[in-house]
């Protein structure tokens, strides 16, 4: 069984469409799948998805590229983080790929995500895009040890993810794994512990061979599982045994189902 530790399942499309994810999921050995919020306008319908189904979690958090959204505090952060569905807070981070210029405003924010979870006793979901050594700086100044975390869709080398997993995060791995052009990536796969490896979708985006440049969902964390079993050199049930098992060790607070 796998755990599809990352996706968007707020959009129109899949809402309608669950019955379907839900039975394609079923079908890939699919047992789990955590809703990311990326809004707090939106977080409502992010929660109101993974109310509706036992094996369906939600985080609660602002995607550093929404430059606009309304300002919040660390206490409105830790009161919407409340909902025993909500078993982590983000995603949170840093991408200096999207946006240019003053970018202090993500680092503030990205520093709020981290006091509270801390506070939420809960762990952090991190997006970083160029901009890694600042994202790690931030997190030993922040103290995100304390709860750890999931440094999610992995696209940096390899002394960067043993830094993040020196701090208690995990390395999770998305579609890009299975691009052929995805060296390093691959690299860092293969390489790191097998004790901190997650794998993820971030569905509808980064579909994995063989459904690159389509809608991806979660059933195609199969494909994710797949390539990075190979290029370990173990077994598929071994690896979603592996990840399924750090899923749960890391985001105590979400029960797997009787």
């Amino acid at each position: 069984m796998l755990v599809d530790s990352h996706c968007h399942l707020d959009f129109p499309e899949f809402i309608s469409n669950m019955a379907d994810i839900r039975q394609a999921m079923s079908n890939n050995q699919v047992g789990y799948a955590l809703c990311i919020a990326v809004t707090l306008r939106e977080f409502p319908q992010v929660l109101a998805v993974a109310e509706m189904y036992d094996n369906f979690f939600a985080t609660v958090g602002v995607h550093p590229d929404y430059e606009n959204e309304e300002v919040f505090t660390v206490d409105e952060l830790i009161a919407l983080a409340k909902s025993p569905k909500v078993i982590a807070l983000g995603e949170t981070g840093l991408d200096y790929f999207r946006l240019q210029g003053d970018l202090e405003w993500q680092r503030t924010r990205f520093r709020l995500h981290i006091r509270a979870a801390i506070q939420a006793n809960k762990p952090l979901i991190i997006h970083t895009r160029s901009a890694a050594e600042d994202t790690l700086r931030i997190m030993r100044e922040e103290n995100a040890q304390l709860v750890g975390g999931v440094m999610h869709c992995f696209t940096e080398n390899l002394e960067v993810a043993m830094q993040a997993i020196e701090l208690g995060f995990y390395i999770s791995f998305s579609g890009i794994v299975t691009f052929k052009n995805a060296v390093l990536v691959k690299s860092v796969a293969k390489n790191i512990p097998l004790d901190r490896i997650l794998v993820e979708t971030d569905s509808p985006y980064l579909a994995p061979v063989p459904f690159r440049g389509k809608t991806n969902q979660p059933a195609y964390v199969k494909y994710v599982a797949e390539e990075v079993a190979a290029l370990r050199g173990i077994t598929f049930d071994e690896l979603a045994t592996a990840t399924t098992n750090n899923f749960f060790k890391l985001f105590k607070s979400a029960a797997p189902c009787n």
